[in-house]
């Protein structure tokens, strides 16, 4: 089998569809603000985004000036943004939101590994990868996936001390050659992703120009991605979380930096794969939004209404999707939240249509739940 060759379940299918959460309801009222907005600057008079320092959208809202990294994927309709996104469950429980979430509503396994699973068994044993300790929720119930903090985690331990590595997958690789059918074609393909990962310089300078900086690990997990894509080892799906976004105290000298590492991380990601982004998707979601003012400590407490963002994968971007009420008081909801008016699975299902699910499998992966599809590709 030669490195050409994709391992996903259909042979020639390059399509991977990473998603990006951001642990601790990331306020997307200062990532993607409403800078004409004047009540938007009466609710918050520290914290809003001046217009004059953000970089601009459109005619309402403007990215806030850590994310300008991502100005040029905006610019060339690479990159859409929907604002009031989040679920219906009005929760200010971190740990039951992101559950709900990743779930995709109160049902079991996570929407991502029914995803997977509508697909049907992949040859690849790299299938779903999380870039994390753990396998988060949405991957739960998927077919294959793996959860590891570093491409040096794959590969095959000899059981016995000092036995050398290439002997033992050596003798291993000879044990499954006589064995048949689904075994034998599941280990053959297993040995040829990991010779394919071995055969990655983890240290390579990335593709066409691509920086991405030392000092941020999830720029570093990005890059990892990149280099998993690019072997073709069968990856569907990835997964990689940015945490610390739980911001009731002194929000910008919190959030500040982990926009620079979010906008940084996606800017060399997406030059990186260069045309390869053609077929490759990210989705960047988080549990909840925060409260429309701003609280006494410099800071925003739990709301409802977030933002998420769709880069790459043919998305018609340039564009910030599913309306926009505006600030005015009457607009809020409950103690001064943004509503949410566009449900995240509205925005995940044309997202994974564009990676193969048709209305049976939707059906599916967001069981119970009547879709209104967002028009993120026309």
């Amino acid at each position: 089998m030669s490195a050409s060759v994709n391992l996903s379940t259909n042979r020639d299918d390059r399509r991977t569809l990473v998603v990006i959460f951001l642990r601790g309801a990331a306020d997307g009222l200062t990532l993607v603000a409403p800078v004409a907005d004047d009540n938007y600057h009466k609710f918050r008079p520290r914290l809003a985004v001046e217009k004059e320092d953000a970089v601009p959208l459109d005619g309402t809202f403007g990215l806030h000036p850590n994310l300008r990294a991502l100005e040029a994927a905006w610019k060339e309709g690479d990159l859409a943004i929907m604002h009031g996104a989040g679920g219906e469950s009005d929760t200010r429980s971190h740990f039951e939101a992101q559950d709900l979430m990743e779930h995709g509503g109160p049902v079991a396994g996570g929407w991502l590994g029914r995803f997977l699973r509508t697909r049907g068994p992949s040859q690849s044993p790299l299938a779903a990868v999380a870039i994390s300790p753990t396998l988060p929720e949405s991957l739960s119930g998927a077919p294959s996936a793996a959860a590891v903090e570093s491409l040096r985690d794959f590969g095959i331990t000899p059981g016995r001390k000092g036995a050398r590595k290439e002997d033992f997958a050596r003798e291993l690789a000879r044990l499954y050659a006589t064995e048949k059918d689904a075994l034998r074609t599941a280990a053959d393909n297993t040995f040829e992703a990991l010779k394919r990962i071995e055969a990655i310089d983890t240290n390579a300078t990335p593709a066409n120009g691509a920086v991405y900086d030392p000092k941020f690990p999830f720029g570093q997990g990005l890059r990892q991605l990149a280099q998993l894509i690019r072997a073709d080892v069968g990856l569907d799906a990835a997964s990689i979380d940015l945490g610390g976004w739980d911001t009731h105290f002194t929000q910008l000298t919190t959030i500040e930096p982990l926009m620079l590492q979010l906008a940084s991380g996606l800017a060399s990601f997406r030059r990186d794969l260069g045309p390869r982004m053609a077929t490759t998707t990210v989705v960047v979601m988080t549990e909840f939004g925060r409260r429309v003012a701003e609280n006494s400590a410099f800071g925003t407490d739990h709301g409802r209404g977030g933002a998420m963002f769709v880069m790459g994968g043919g998305v018609k971007g340039g564009r910030v999707l599913g309306g926009w009420p505006g600030l005015k008081p009457e607009m809020l909801e409950g103690p001064g939240d943004l509503p949410v008016w566009n449900n995240y699975r509205n925005v995940l299902a044309p997202v994974l249509t564009q990676h193969g699910a048709d209305a049976g499998s939707l059906a599916q992966i967001f069981p119970d739940f009547a879709l209104q599809p967002v028009g993120l590709y026309s």
